[in-house]
């Protein structure tokens, strides 16, 4: 047998010492991708990661470095860029951050890889998907929930007709996260600032824009209303402070075959469902509600035949009658998923159509919600929107 040629591609790995950085991107991703032998490329030919950990904190860096055992780390972003054996960029910064770091890499011209949402303004990821057209750069932005297992399911069963005739599709998200006043809280204290990038808003519906795009079809309009419910919150020092920035959505999309999709998204909500995302999509033969991970089914044959009385206990047990789709496949960590096809996307020319255009559209997405939101009103996205 033939020896396998090793290609390395430098990857420069931009605010991977937070929590989304460190776990999903570089643990479960990047090092995954090295521990299982880097990327087939052809027969004879392997595609092997050689990270370079950017970062502002050089102890946090050097500790992470450590723990990852990994040799090449910089605090010095322009010296990352100017380096040519790492002609990809990513970037997993805080929002306010990424338009000008990701501007930055264009110009020095790297492939781009980013977190959602790619900038903070649509505007501003448009110019960035333009630049990088121009530039002649290969460009993707992260939409991990595509290949979470509960999510490849239903589009399995989407591809096979199950459904017949969709007819509407409900989506929930959310837990309860603690204030900080007596428990510790889940999120980042930014999320709650809306001068810092926060907000429903901006972080979850990138996420229903590109689900119901990639499964659905494209969103041609929105109507939205969005709260601030709990407005006050302790920061990591335990210092109070005055949340700016909503917790809370409630979003209603017209998709382009006049199906509608709702999606309430909270940071205020004790779950009682199946899982902390779940997407309930009805057809005319069937209904699949989907999980992080599992999904379950009721065909149009047994669904039961319920009858209203509210002065007797209902007799149906509408728990029973769904079947579970079998796990018949080895699901692998979403980000890892996509990262391998990002990777492939730039070495070997492999379509990847998840880019910036596709990132943009989804705050294009937000910003019209927020102004459905603001007027009370549905508003449309103009075609280049969609």
């Amino acid at each position: 047998m033939a020896s396998r040629t090793v290609r390395k591609i430098g990857i420069i790995m931009n605010g991977v010492t937070g929590r989304m950085g460190t776990n999903q991107h570089l643990k479960r991703s990047i090092l995954q991708i090295i521990r299982q032998g880097g990327l087939k490329l052809g027969e004879n030919e392997i595609l092997w990661p050689d990270p370079l950990l950017v970062g502002r904190n050089p102890e946090k860096l050097r500790a992470l470095a450590d723990e990852c055992e990994l040799q090449n780390w910089t605090t010095n972003l322009n010296e990352a860029l100017a380096n040519p054996d790492y002609p990809v960029y990513f970037d997993a910064q805080t929002t306010q951050l990424r338009y000008e770091a990701v501007k930055a890499a264009i110009a020095a011209g790297k492939h781009i890889y980013c977190e959602k949402p790619a900038a903070e303004k649509a505007a501003e990821a448009r110019e960035l998907y333009e630049l990088a057209g121009k530039a002649g750069v290969k460009h993707g932005v992260v939409q991990d929930k595509l290949w979470l297992p509960g999510l490849q399911k239903l589009r399995l069963l989407k591809e096979s007709g199950f459904f017949g005739k969709v007819l509407a599709i409900r989506g929930e998200f959310g837990y309860w996260v603690f204030s900080g006043e007596h428990r510790a809280p889940q999120r980042p204290s930014w999320n709650y600032r809306k001068e810092e990038g926060g907000g429903i808003l901006l972080d979850m519906l990138p996420h229903w824009h590109y689900l119901l795009e990639d499964l659905f079809g494209r969103v041609t309009s929105v109507s939205c209303v969005a709260s601030t419910l709990i407005e006050k919150r302790w920061d990591e020092s335990h210092a109070p402070y005055r949340c700016t920035a909503e917790d809370t959505a409630f979003a209603t999309f017209e998709l382009e075959d006049g199906v509608f999709a709702h999606f309430n998204s909270s940071w205020v909500v004790r779950v009682r469902r199946d899982d902390l995302l779940t997407i309930q999509v009805d057809g005319t033969q069937g209904t699949a509600v989907a999980g992080l991970r599992h999904c379950f089914v009721q065909p149009h044959t047994t669904t039961p035949r319920p009858v209203w009385n509210p002065d007797i206990d209902n007799p149906v047990d509408f728990f029973d009658g769904w079947t579970r789709v079998p796990d018949d496949h080895v699901w692998e960590n979403a980000f890892k998923r996509q990262w391998e096809l990002f990777l492939l996307h730039v070495a070997a020319d492999e379509r990847f159509p998840w880019d910036l255009s596709s990132g943009a559209r989804g705050i294009e997405l937000t910003e019209a919600a927020t102004e459905s939101w603001r007027r009370r009103c549905w508003i449309p996205l103009t075609q280049d929107n969609r």
